[in-house]
């Protein structure tokens, strides 16, 4: 499937390290993923909550979690983690949508974003997001691409506040993209 990319660059992003304050007066801290957050991830993950999981990620049960870590927080993927104090409470990816392709030139990611129950709608996911992105961009990636369930208003008014567009309207879920370069 070919995709179709706003002409206009989205942004601007600051890449992490970046702090800020969340709604409820929380200090939050987006940082890059490191493997010392391998960890907090894989516990923030098993305690996710089962009505946030979209499209069977994350996965249940701590091997899946960790296969599926391990999976996208290699080399090729970009990842930054939201920290509470020492507790992961949002981590979000963008995945290269050829990693079965070695010979193929990555020019497209993939994004997902998670934020733990208790901290959503607190800005949390806005900050995550355009760390992501400014971190992408430092990274070389041109173009990111993410699906999310039409009846997801809020997901969907934070991917449009971030500067997606929607890029394929004709099924189910909704395919929003953004140009990064």
């Amino acid at each position: 499937m070919t995709r179709v990319y706003p002409d206009d660059v989205a942004g601007p992003y600051e890449a992490p390290p970046r702090s800020f304050t969340d709604r409820e007066g929380r200090d939050i801290e987006v940082r890059r993923f490191e493997p010392s957050a391998m960890e907090p991830l894989v516990e923030m993950y098993v305690e996710f909550h089962p009505e946030d999981r979209a499209q069977g990620i994350p996965p249940k049960g701590e091997q899946s979690v960790r296969e599926w870590l391990d999976s996208i927080v290699d080399d090729e993927g970009v990842n930054v983690v939201a920290w509470h104090g020492d507790d992961a409470v949002g981590h979000a990816t963008l995945v290269p949508e050829f990693r079965d392709h070695p010979d193929e030139e990555v020019t497209e990611h993939e994004l997902a974003i998670f934020v733990i129950r208790e901290y959503q709608e607190a800005g949390i996911g806005s900050e995550l997001i355009e760390a992501l992105l400014g971190a992408g961009r430092e990274g070389g990636v041109e173009n990111v691409w993410l699906t999310v369930e039409r009846w997801n208003r809020a997901a969907v008014g934070l991917y449009e506040k971030v500067g997606f567009e929607p890029s394929d309207t004709g099924s189910f879920e909704l395919e929003m993209a953004a140009r990064l370069r």
